[in-house]
């Protein structure tokens, strides 16, 4: 059995929130029947894999983890949405404005967002869609090692309603990308249980 830590987060996780987010984070999952069991790991900077993505749930379930913790992960927007009214709340919640016309690749402009920011993480799902797919996108292991960012997996297990937390990162084994995202592809199918199983 799995062990819950009280203690999920480190001293160098990126913050945000207040006491209110945080309990009303705690509410959300309470009703939903949904925990957070494991560790994240202590990096300043880091990658999140959140793995599988099968339904619409998974946001919904990942922004109440994050709120009941306080922990701010950073994800990846078009830039024309950080417009008013709403562009302060998306860089509340975490939003990094990607500019699709620009002359850099989407790779180039979060390896200088890293070097930008001394603290943050950014959360991204492989999958790319909540449909069944055969092979995880390759981007977050470009930035990953184009940044020299480390990668922690979280897993969802709809089986026991846990979000599974890992504080080891993954560890590269010197194989090119493809080697890699097949490798992770396998340990998320042989460990975690997708919410809407068949887009799994």
């Amino acid at each position: 059995m799995r062990k819950v830590h009280d203690n999920i987060l480190s001293a160098s996780s990126p913050r945000v929130g207040n006491g209110l987010t945080r309990w009303l984070g705690r509410i959300v999952l309470r009703c939903m029947g949904w925990k957070m069991v494991g560790k994240l790991p202590p990096e300043k900077k880091l990658i999140i894999a959140g793995m599988p993505h099968t339904s619409n749930w998974d946001f919904i379930i990942a922004m109440a983890c994050m709120q009941s913790v306080g922990l701010k992960v950073s994800f990846m927007m078009k830039r024309e949405v950080f417009r008013w009214p709403l562009r302060g709340f998306f860089k509340y919640l975490g939003g990094v404005p990607i500019d699709r016309l620009s002359q850099k690749n989407v790779t180039s402009q979060m390896v200088n967002w890293f070097g930008r920011n001394e603290n943050v993480w950014l959360g991204i799902t492989p999958e790319g869609t909540r449909s069944k797919v055969s092979a995880y996108k390759k981007g977050y292991l470009r930035i990953s090692k184009a940044a020299g960012v480390p990668i922690a997996l979280i897993g969802i297990d709809a089986r026991s309603k846990e979000v599974v937390l890992h504080e080891d990162i993954w560890k590269y084994t010197g194989r090119n990308n493809d080697e890699d995202n097949a490798a992770i592809k396998a340990f998320v199918d042989a460990n975690f249980f997708g919410i809407n199983q068949k887009n799994q």
